[in-house]
């Protein structure tokens, strides 16, 4: 079915699909959920430097030697072949939705309309569709997300953005609104920009089974949003060396959040030595999707 075929149900019904959907999930107990994985081993961090007890903050231990050198065939431009399966790409497509009176390229896998649930990841800026769907960059770890997605009956969407203001946020809110599933909204670099906004809208947040910003502009005003308030899980991955936004701007706001109320779910994941593009390489999303789909 077309993205600009898909319908957008009423609140009511959203809140029940929700609620059939995350039940429907393989459970390991009234709260914690376990997906099937794709690579765990080549994927899942390195090493745990430090964790607090509650599991809500750690430092991974990160090695560019050995996490892109040795990784990949071409540093940071074609990963090893064994990271990669490319039986997904079967599919995926580049699909259109409309907007705002726009026409908006996403790249999609899997189907929307039959999802459990699905992920939208939203790119930087000088990104389009094509960053989130390349098999080969980022050590293969967009590779990964869409098998993990499409390999537990999700959909997996990497619309082009154009603009990361009020227009950008109304084109992902569309995509937000085109399926049943709930979904988790990945935002990296400044489209965690969109993030921020889609946390306050009342028509999104019923949407969303949880927020990831990956390398995110620390935006304190989260802390306050419909999300936080609403206790949707957030998870924040930054790397300790990130140039362009410091990673102390955004745990000040992963603890604001944590002290809106006891036990919040939010999880922080520090990547020491890590750069600004290291959250989308070495973020393992078996362990954040769980963590996301949780409730």
């Amino acid at each position: 079915m077309c993205l600009d075929a898909l319908r957008a149900v009423r609140h009511s019904s959203v809140v029940l699909a929700i609620a059939i959907v995350l039940g429907s999930l393989p459970q390991t107990s009234a709260a914690a959920l376990e997906l099937k994985g794709h690579k765990d081993r080549l994927f899942a961090y390195p090493g745990i430097l430090t964790m607090a007890k509650d599991g809500s903050y750690m430092v991974v231990d990160y090695d560019k030697v050995r996490d892109i050198h040795r990784r990949d065939i071409e540093p940071e431009r074609r990963v090893r072949s064994s990271y990669v399966s490319l039986k997904v790409n079967r599919l995926s497509r580049v699909a259109e939705h409309q907007a705002n009176g726009r026409t908006i390229e996403t790249g999609l896998t899997g189907d929307l309309a039959a999802a459990r649930f699905a992920v939208i990841f939203v790119h930087g800026r000088g990104g389009d569709q094509r960053l989130g769907m390349n098999d080969y960059t980022f050590g293969g770890n967009f590779n990964r997300l869409k098998n993990l997605v499409v390999g537990n009956g999700g959909a997996y969407l990497a619309p082009t953005v154009q603009s990361f203001d009020d227009q950008g946020a109304g084109d992902v809110k569309a995509l937000v609104l085109a399926g049943r599933a709930p979904v988790v909204l990945a935002c990296a670099s400044m489209g965690s920009i969109i993030c921020a906004k889609l946390a306050n809208d009342p028509e999104v947040v019923p949407r969303l089974a949880g927020i990831a910003l990956l390398g995110g502009a620390p935006d304190m005003g989260i802390a306050g949003s419909a999300a936080v308030k609403a206790k949707l899980p957030i998870v924040f991955t930054h790397g300790s060396d990130d140039g362009v936004y410091a990673w102390g701007d955004q745990k000040a706001v992963f603890d604001k959040v944590r002290s809106t109320s006891k036990g919040y779910r939010a999880r922080f994941v520090l990547f020491n030595t890590g750069s600004h593009g290291t959250p989308i390489r070495m973020t393992d999303w078996k362990q954040t999707l769980e963590f996301l789909l949780s409730r």
